[in-house]
């Protein structure tokens, strides 16, 4: 009998340089799905609207949103917090599952580059 070699765990990828620019290559080389969303939103906030001001408040959502989607568990423990707050009947549980959702989201904000 052969042993088998486990597969191998995926790693979460670290996160990039806290500008724009690596930030969007980060977003294509690691959760593809979220770049036209992305796109989008820097034409619209930013490029179309000729305002610098905007970036800080971008970057803020958008290192929130792939740090979430670099790590496929914590991404579907997020989904899960969403889905069983809107399934929830219970005000006190929903309420508890959405304030999980945003410690968590105030936590990834605290990443820094490389981690």
């Amino acid at each position: 009998m052969t042993a088998h070699a486990a597969e191998p765990t995926p790693t979460v990828p670290p996160m990039p340089e806290r500008t724009p620019k690596a930030l969007r290559a980060a977003i294509a080389q690691h959760t593809p799905h979220l770049l036209p969303d992305f796109d989008e939103h820097w034409r619209w906030a930013v490029a179309d609207a000729y305002d610098i001001s905007t970036v800080p408040a971008f970057m803020a959502r958008w290192w929130g949103e792939f740090a979430v989607a670099r790590d496929p568990k914590l991404d579907a423990h997020m989904a899960d917090l969403h889905d069983r707050a809107e399934e929830s009947t219970d005000l006190t549980e929903a309420k508890a599952l959405l304030e999980e959702a945003s410690h968590i989201r105030h936590e990834v904000q605290r990443l820094e580059p490389g981690q």
